[in-house]
């Protein structure tokens, strides 16, 4: 009995504490993009002539076009020009890990909103030289081979990614 009087108590108190305001309104204020990792358009980073075709709220996640990989020439041709014109960097620092970089190909087969994460072969967040983060976006930024997506005979835009892996500087692999 005794253990009932205070566990509803307990639930008393914390319903009372939900519903007591502190004289003002309690307004949501904070906005939340559609999907976890959407990339909103941010004038700071982004070319302002890229634009999206059909609304924030319509570009589709890589993981649902079910297309295949979305290139002229497909990954081969990709891969082939980003090796061809990467220039490793010399450095006493190490610049061994991940970059990945994401970005949005819109229904003219423009991509922009390019967004960079990094780190090293743990996964712990890392920093490299500007040297090369710099030279993989000029890279994919000159891309002019992305296909158009459509669904039901409508352009869409989409999400993409690449994935850099690199040993002192060096892309080793490029995935997915």
């Amino acid at each position: 009995m005794r253990y009932s009087f205070i566990l509803l108590l307990c639930i008393g108190l914390i319903y009372l504490a939900g519903s007591c305001q502190t004289g003002r309104e309690q307004k949501d204020t904070q906005n939340y993009l559609r999907q976890v990792g959407d990339i909103t358009s941010d004038l700071t980073l982004d070319t302002p002539d890229f634009k999206t075709c059909n609304g924030e709220e319509y570009a589709f996640q890589y993981f649902n076009t079910g297309e295949g990989f979305r290139y002229q020439g497909e990954k081969t041709a990709l891969v082939s020009h980003i090796l061809n014109t990467y220039k490793p960097i010399s450095s006493t620092t190490d610049h061994s890990g991940y970059i990945r970089i994401r970005f949005i190909v819109n229904c003219k087969g423009e991509a922009g909103r390019f967004r960079i994460i990094s780190s090293n072969f743990d996964y712990q967040e890392k920093v490299f030289d500007k040297a090369i983060t710099n030279q993989l976006l000029r890279i994919l930024k000159e891309l002019d081979g992305w296909k158009i997506m459509t669904k039901n005979e409508k352009p869409l835009d989409y999400y993409l990614y690449l994935i850099f892996k690199l040993d002192n500087g060096h892309i080793t692999e490029i995935l997915p």
